[in-house]
């Protein structure tokens, strides 16, 4: 039978959603399964559940939707005695396929405010999963706080269900100490939680407006229709007025037939001097002059322009009724709500007290969430020299709102700050810096002719060097001034290397760097080297690469066995490919004598106990390998990919190893998400756990 908490909130806006995304993401970081359960919702409608449309998104393996819903408000209302045996039919389905399941309380949209926590309340008990109760802050003292969770705590009771905690959401910053010293002990021995509000959760997206005002867009990028508005401002006055009320985030309404003030807004979006708008909503139902619309479309501007058929006032009315989701397509919010839940509650507290013991298996999505937790504890600061790459800057957003790490950005900051006004994003919590003119290019330049003067290098040469990101990057690492770098989304593996190999250099006793992958498969993660770096390693290097990516995987809380790969097992084979992984490995025992290591050994006999007891008695290593040491870059390149692509496996990496500072390579066609896990890894790289 799964373990199961049940979230809901006590009355209209709670902002659940967020605290559900967040609980789902710390759940998901230590349990191979776990399932989304709505009892209740207004549809049985595909389109009907936001909320678990959102939730499902977050999932490797998902359910079906029609699996996750219990029954709808009608059938609610028709035969609640039907209905609530079909709830709990329906959640023992669902609980008999994961350890834990995450039920989700209705919306407060149909049964109405002063019984529907009632029904919650009843559900819960007849499912037997303890409540987490979230109280709504918006509006309210801490005093009324306390008093609003006492009720509801007493309401929990007299429906015969278990409270399993509180979570006061919303909370005003300015009221957050008093609110927490208010409600200590309200739940009893009970955990007590209090979460900041987020203007940017409460948001309606730009396509939240344009719906709610019957509106239809007429240029910019539909895309971005779902960046959220901030703000909300009236141009019923002249230009100049205008310009001064503009703020970022900002949604404009302006009437269609003032060109004046439709043209100066959308160029001051345009300019770097004013803020980055979110919209612009024409109203009036009335046309754009064909000249003026002419003009707009030679300024080719993303920004999205909508046109409404009400008037002023009531498209302002309409408007600012609008009340913001978090959907699956709110990447923003999404990080934002993940941020607050992770700060603010103990998921590992709240899975205790249902008695939801870590399991042994490590999905991917696990050992995503583990990275960026351990990197988070870890509190490095990382260098990205690619700071001008839109990718690299998605991902510093999503970094710094995590605190997965402390980022400095390289490249210039004219530049970089456009770019993320352009795309919404907030890299304020980053350091800029800008190798051409900041002043630690001279003393870097210093450094370098100290550093290489046998190799030739003159003051000239490493003044120019000392403007290239990769070097400027490199050094802040040397000197101490940033703990790791993660480069590579633009640059080639060889620009972002050669540096780290000519300043920061090897550790000592290693002969060569090279680089591992960790592929996490469907229950487990194994590491593969060398696949990124050494095209045809000597036995001697290969050893090196051996015992490296052993000390990678223990970093990484991979128990080390190690297989030297061939295409022979054992002694079943000669030639000069097969003695030279056969040297290399009597080499690694030779100099790590606790090392679990065989080879040659072919990769089947490596992870297949049927087949290692066939190919490879008493071997301490066969069938049970975690790190896959390939001959030559050919081999492991081509069968990383095949792994990946083939069996759905998640490649995080290259991580770099042998270096004495963390510097990390990515590849050209890096995905925000690997651009994050690199980072992650770099950082607990640093911190040396």
């Amino acid at each position: 039978m799964a373990s199961s908490i049940y979230l809901a909130g006590t009355g209209r806006d709670s902002g659940k959603s967020a605290i559900a995304l967040g609980l789902l993401e710390q759940a998901s970081r230590r349990l191979a399964s776990i399932g989304v359960f709505r009892p209740l919702v207004s549809s049985l409608d595909a389109s009907a559940s936001n909320t678990l449309d959102l939730l499902l998104s977050r999932l490797l393996s998902p359910d079906t939707r029609e699996d996750c819903i219990g029954v709808s408000y009608d059938q609610m209302h028709e035969d609640p005695d039907r209905a609530m045996s079909s709830i709990v039919e329906r959640f023992h389905q669902l609980a008999a396929r994961h350890p834990a399941i995450l039920v989700v309380g209705s919306d407060f949209t149909d049964l109405g405010s002063p019984t529907e926590f009632s029904v919650n309340a009843r559900i819960a008990a007849n499912l037997g999963a303890p409540m987490l109760l979230v109280v709504s802050g918006v509006d309210h003292t801490p005093e009324q706080l306390r008093s609003a969770a006492e009720l509801a705590i007493d309401d929990v009771h007299a429906n015969h269900a278990h409270v399993l905690g509180v979570v006061a959401n919303r909370i005003d910053p300015e009221h957050f100490d008093a609110t927490r010293a208010a409600l200590h002990g309200v739940a009893g021995k009970h955990p007590v939680y209090a979460v900041p509000a987020s203007p940017l959760l409460s948001a309606p997206s730009v396509r939240d407006l344009m719906k709610a005002a019957g509106g239809k867009l007429v240029y910019g990028d539909e895309s971005l229709l779902d960046r959220e508005a901030t703000g909300l401002a009236i141009a019923a006055m002249t230009l100049p007025n205008v310009l001064g009320r503009l703020s970022e985030g900002a949604v404009i309404v302006a009437a269609a037939d003032r060109a004046d003030v439709l043209l100066g807004v959308l160029l001051a979006h345009h300019s770097i001097t004013f803020p980055t708008l979110a919209g612009v909503v024409l109203n009036g139902g009335l046309e754009i002059d064909p000249r003026v619309g002419n003009l707009i479309e030679g300024l080719r501007l993303s920004l999205p322009v909508i046109e409404v058929p009400t008037g002023t006032s009531e498209t302002a009315h309409i408007l600012g009724a609008v009340t913001g989701r978090i959907t699956r397509m709110s990447e923003r919010k999404i990080q934002t709500a993940l941020a607050l839940v992770d700060e603010h509650i103990d998921a590992a507290e709240l899975l205790r007290e249902i008695q939801i013991a870590p399991t042994a298996v490590v999905t991917p999505l696990m050992f995503e969430h583990q990275l960026v937790d351990r990197a988070r504890r870890a509190d490095r600061h990382i260098v990205l020299p690619e700071g001008e790459e839109e990718r690299i800057l998605v991902a510093a957003d999503q970094l710094l709102r995590r605190k997965v790490a402390r980022l400095t950005l390289l490249g210039n900051p004219e530049i970089i700050h456009a770019r993320a006004q352009r795309l919404q994003l907030d890299i304020s919590a980053a350091q800029v810096l800008d190798p051409g003119s900041d002043p630690l290019r001279k003393r870097f330049a210093t450094e370098m002719v100290a550093l290489r003067t046998a190799k030739g290098v003159t003051y000239d040469l490493a003044w120019d060097s000392a403007q290239d990101v990769s070097y400027f990057g490199t050094m802040m690492v040397l000197d101490g001034l940033a703990d790791g770098m993660v480069s590579g989304s633009v640059n080639t593996t060889a620009h972002t290397i050669r540096p780290a190999l000519q300043l920061i250099k090897t550790r000592p006793g290693v002969s060569v760097v090279s680089s591992v992958f960790l592929m996490c498969l469907a229950d487990r993660v194994l590491a593969y080297g060398d696949c990124a770096v050494n095209p045809d390693p000597t036995a001697e290097q290969l050893a090196d690469i051996a015992i490296s990516s052993a000390v990678t995987a223990e970093q990484f809380h991979i128990e080390p066995r190690v297989a030297m790969l061939s295409y022979s097992t054992g002694s079943s084979g000669t030639g000069a490919d097969v003695d030279k992984v056969r040297r290399a490995t009597e080499l690694v025992r030779e100099r790590a004598p606790d090392l679990p290591v065989d080879g040659p050994i072919q990769y089947d006999a490596a992870v297949d106990a049927a087949v290692a007891a066939t190919k490879a008695k008493g071997s301490p290593v066969a069938g049970r390998a975690t790190v896959l040491i390939f001959p030559d870059l050919n081999t492991g390149n081509n069968t990383y990919k095949a792994v990946q692509r083939s069996a759905g496996a998640v490649a995080i990496g290259p991580i770099l190893q042998g270096l004495n500072q963390p510097v990390n390579d990515l590849s050209r066609g890096a995905l925000v998400q690997d651009i994050v896990n690199t980072v992650a890894i770099t950082a607990i790289q640093a911190a040396g756990e």
